[in-house]
């Protein structure tokens, strides 16, 4: 819905890039509102811009409507709502199962099912571009609920990619969600900690896989080898890892699955101690951390939902230039041949590597 800048709201979020004087845009759409966003808007000039109906904490965005928009807010269902929509609702309600590991109260397996399900049968339905794009969505304050979702999502994504059966792709969406459930029971001194961890500190977060499997043992509804995956999802092959620095053929598959969501996730988020980065800066850098640590058919599984784009694919760079590619080698996926909209000079990406894919467009 199209709303004017002065009924805007941090939290809101946006559904098409904003434009002032020039051809590229000055805030990206799927971005969330933030008080410096706000500021740049209206230093622009800006009078209205188009946002969700539904702001990143998952609860309904209601500014002043007028009959028309009243309607169309009355027509979202849960059959037409969107993607984005779905993840922030299932975000909202892991966060209130968050807060009730806290107290102590176990994990209601049905709960996570609950919202996890509809997440994943909106997954399937969802393009590449949608799936990859969730990172817009990445807010420090919400950052832990939002991060056990989209594991969980893109965990499933990944099995779906790999062709496994439903029963998998299920299992791989609960495990993801859960693996991080072990983080109630860290301090909320530590967990919640604006400065540096000390090691005491960062051992005992470290510890988060430990207090997940354990929370998650008796429930018979997750199998072995995911409850397995679970305590294991911060290994790595070359026995870098933890809790037990285990390598190779000893980190399971569904570990390995989750490992590659987890660290997708956390690197394109943002966070307090790091700024989201693009989803095709950190698939370069896993791609060329791969070997050893991480498993390359889960990263090849992201890779070919993410160089879905094709001669023509308009994309957006991370200078903020438009541009359509020309030319994509199989050895350099991420670094295409592309032509600038703006100049129409001819760059390979590969020869600018200062310069790299933000997103694509259409």
């Amino acid at each position: 819905m199209q709303i004017k800048i002065e009924d805007l709201q941090e939290g809101c979020i946006l559904t098409e890039d904003v434009f002032s004087l020039s051809n590229r845009p000055i805030i990206s759409k799927n971005s969330v509102v933030t008080r410096e966003i706000m500021d740049v808007l209206k230093a622009f000039l800006v009078k209205e811009v188009d946002v969700a109906n539904t702001l990143v904490t998952g609860l309904p965005f209601a500014p002043s409507l007028n009959i028309k928009d009243e309607l169309a807010a009355l027509e979202v269902t849960d059959d037409n709502k969107t993607l984005f929509a779905v993840f922030l609702h299932a975000a909202q309600q892991y966060e209130k199962e968050f807060k009730g590991w806290q107290s102590g109260m176990p994990v209601e397996i049905q709960t996570i099912r609950n919202f996890m399900l509809p997440l994943i049968e909106k997954m399937e339905e969802a393009t590449s571009a949608d799936i990859f794009s969730l990172y817009h969505l990445s807010t420090e304050e919400q950052y832990i609920y939002q991060h056990a979702v989209a594991v969980g999502t893109i965990s499933a994504y990944i099995g779906k990619k790999l062709n496994m059966e439903k029963g998998k792709i299920i299992q791989l969406a609960l495990g993801g969600c859960l693996s991080d459930c072990g983080m109630a029971k860290i301090k909320p001194s530590i967990l919640n900690k604006k400065g540096s961890l000390t090691a005491e500190e960062f051992d005992e977060i470290k510890r988060h896989s430990i207090y997940s499997y354990k929370m998650l043992q008796n429930i018979s509804s997750l199998s072995d080898l995911t409850k397995a995956g679970i305590i294991q999802h911060h290994e790595r092959l070359d026995g870098s890892g933890y809790p037990l620095g285990d390598r190779d053929q000893k980190v399971n598959e569904v570990a390995r699955i989750i490992a590659v969501a987890d660290v997708f996730h956390a690197m394109t988020s943002q966070r307090q101690y790091r700024r989201k980065q693009s989803p095709f800066k950190v698939l370069e850098l896993l791609l060329e951390d791969s070997f050893g640590k991480y498993d390359i058919t889960a990263i090849q599984a992201v890779a070919s939902g993410m160089m879905n784009f094709s001669v023509g694919s308009k994309v957006k760079l991370s200078d903020g230039q438009v541009a359509h590619v020309l030319f994509n080698e199989e050895k350099s996926p991420t670094r295409p041949l592309v032509k600038l909209d703006e100049s129409g000079e001819i760059i390979h990406l590969e020869r600018h590597r200062q310069i790299y894919i933000e997103e694509v467009l259409s």
